[in-house]
């Protein structure tokens, strides 16, 4: 049984094949650059060269392929994008407008004259992923179900803070469900305000076997609790230092006792440190981050977390956690079967066996048993 597994962040999009008859350190994976990185490149290409360009597509992650399409915009070359393409950058597309981008109907698109070039936006592609693997003697033909993870920061209403929604949004599925798979759904049941969500379901429509779409956040946190010493505590705080964000949660017995979001480039390693032990402490306030232009807090257990400094204080994953090498709270670099890189594949996985019971068990078993049996991959017939 084989499940795909799509973490797409910032900066790379980390790309993990399941194998149910191989230990799980024998899996094949991918770290190669993240959707809106391509388009940043492919923006900067046409700059150069002085190209009109149209975006189209659908909604995407932004940042560097926003700062590609202003940069493109300020040096007098032309950007057109279509609505849903133009939501990458702002769901007010008044304010894509103010950047210098004209927003254009699917119509108007398409008698655009051949010199414009296209440019289609979308996060996930199954297509190219399955003709990377294809290159290497992969085949992708036979997937049990696909997974993926994006951030979204959800579809505010007009003058409604977009941290303050996403935060809403994050009480709400917690309150509901308090575990971290909670912020995985099937393909047709995204909430409709989760509309890169939902984007990641349209361009998957060529995907014929069960897709789960997930929050990048918990899904690395969820993978990070696989490290061997994380998961020997009943209740431990790990923080995912992402390229954008930053989020730390609190995990108890009873679930998700707490947690902060904020963004990485706005902390440093001693307010890092501040953050995370009054998340410990139970004493952090949601205003003590989002004031700060985080997205914020909450608190769902005030019990503290003592935190054991002699084994460590706080787990940690994420490609920027070198943030914390300097940290007090004697940080453990989380390492689930091996590779940090790929945690939030991990948590998928772990999330696609809670949703797919068919598939649970055996997602299961290779989990807890990594390392102790299975086949050498050179021994498996297809």
């Amino acid at each position: 049984m084989k499940v795909l597994a799509v973490d797409i962040g910032t900066g790379t999009q980390d790309i993990f094949l399941f194998d149910s008859r191989v230990d799980i350190e024998n899996g094949f994976k991918l770290i190669i650059p993240s959707p809106t990185m391509m388009i940043h490149g492919r923006l900067r290409r046409a700059t150069q060269r002085n190209q009109k360009i149209l975006l189209t597509g659908v909604t995407m992650g932004g940042g560097p392929s926003q700062w590609a399409a202003e940069e493109h915009a300020r040096s007098g070359s032309a950007i057109y994008a279509t609505a849903d393409a133009a939501r990458s950058f702002n769901d007010d597309l008044d304010a894509v407008e103010s950047m210098g981008i004209q927003i254009v109907s699917e119509d108007e698109a398409t008698n655009l004259p051949d010199e414009v070039q296209r440019v289609e936006l979308k996060d996930f592609d199954f297509k190219a992923i399955t003709d990377t693997f294809q290159r290497f003697d992969v085949s992708l033909d036979d997937l049990s179900a696909v997974s993926v993870a994006v951030f979204d920061h959800g579809d505010a209403p007009t003058g409604y803070s977009d941290r303050q929604f996403r935060f809403d949004y994050l009480d709400e599925h917690i309150r509901a469900q308090n575990r971290l798979s909670a912020f995985a759904f099937y393909a047709n049941e995204v909430p409709e305000i989760m509309t890169r969500l939902r984007a990641v379901v349209e361009s998957a429509s060529n995907v014929d076997v069960p897709l789960i779409v997930m929050d990048t956040a918990p899904a690395a946190v969820l993978g990070a609790t696989f490290d061997p010493l994380v998961k020997e505590r009943k209740r431990v705080m790990i923080a995912n230092v992402g390229n954008f964000h930053t989020l730390a949660f609190r995990l108890g017995p009873s679930g998700i006792e707490g947690l902060f979001e904020h963004h990485t480039g706005l902390l440093d390693c001693p307010k890092l440190d501040e953050l995370l032990q009054s998340l410990a402490q139970g004493s952090l306030k949601h205003e003590d981050v989002f004031d700060e232009h985080g997205h914020g807090a909450l608190i769902y257990d005030p019990e503290q977390l003592p935190l054991n400094m002699k084994d460590f204080g706080v787990a940690v994953t994420g490609p920027r956690r070198n943030l914390m090498r300097r940290s007090s709270l004697s940080p453990y670099f989380a390492v689930p079967f091996g590779d940090m890189m790929i945690s939030g594949c991990f948590g998928l996985l772990a999330a696609t066996a809670d949703l797919l019971p068919d598939l649970g068990d055996t997602i299961k078993a290779s989990m807890a048993g990594a390392g102790e049996s299975g086949t050498p991959p050179w021994e498996i017939r297809e």
